[in-house]
């Protein structure tokens, strides 16, 4: 199988295609996190094996596709696009007129691995040598999964076929992709026959938050939707993402003043 292969597959409808909405030009579907969780578990656990992409949309993710054509051809060809961040939300609302709930991809990866526990078989890959291994160590203590397999996130793209058929003959219900915005969402949409996995999500720094190598932002600032100001003001690794927040509250604004 090739990745010419992959992607002329047609992909499975989203729950509530009719109702996807668009924002610059990338989908997204108002579905709430339970219904997400349902339908990633029927995906997951049907008898015949079909590759689902899903990415879990926030501000970067539109600014980074900006200027990376293979970013916006995987977002637009996923199989389910959850709002992240309180940023996607914010915007839905500012030019769709729609109150879209969030699921964000640490809540999804959570909340699949409760409901499925030991029935559910996890390929973990990402984040620096040694971390997978240690995510993928309390996920089995925490929820009972099953390890289908862990590799590092730290590998080329000349590497990239040994790496998905590596992760193709470990029978995975569930890929973790944690390799950097746009990197991980290119690779799964990409390599998704070759993976094989029902359900592939990129999932930024869940693995991380998982090993307990990255703390997750506290309870009041998730309810709040404001966990992105926590992060990136205590933590000077991500100063850097403040400007593309910034161009992104432009760029709605800018968009609206166009409706």
């Amino acid at each position: 199988m090739t990745p010419a292969d992959s992607r002329s597959t047609p992909v499975s409808p989203v729950p509530g295609a009719e109702d996807r909405l668009t924002l610059f030009d990338l989908p997204l579907d108002p579905v709430t996190l339970d219904h997400a969780l349902t339908r990633l578990g029927e995906w997951m656990f049907r008898a015949h094996r079909t590759p689902h992409t899903v990415v879990t949309l926030n501000p970067e993710f539109i600014v980074q596709s900006r200027t990376q054509p293979d970013f916006v051809r995987a977002m637009q060809e996923a199989d389910l696009v959850t709002a992240d961040g309180v940023g996607i939300v914010w915007a839905a609302r500012q030019l769709r007129g729609r109150e879209v709930p969030r699921a964000p991809g640490y809540d999804l990866v959570k909340g699949l691995m409760e409901r499925h526990g030991a029935e559910l078989r996890v390929f973990f890959l990402g984040a620096k040598p040694g971390v997978a291994e240690q995510a993928a160590q309390h996920a089995v203590r925490d929820y009972g999964v099953q390890v289908a397999g862990i590799h590092h996130g730290y590998f080329d793209q000349a590497e990239d076929q040994r790496v998905a058929e590596f992760v193709g003959a470990s029978g995975a219900h569930l890929v973790l992709t944690a390799m950097g915005a746009g990197r991980q969402e290119i690779f799964n949409h990409y390599w998704r026959q070759v993976l094989g996995a029902p359900v592939l999500i990129g999932c930024g720094g869940v693995i991380d938050v998982l090993a307990g190598t990255a703390e997750l932002a506290p309870t009041w600032t998730r309810r709040l939707g404001v966990e992105f100001l926590w992060r990136v003001g205590l933590d000077r690794k991500r100063w850097n993402r403040a400007p593309r927040l910034a161009q992104f509250v432009r760029m709605v604004l800018a968009e609206k003043r166009r409706t």
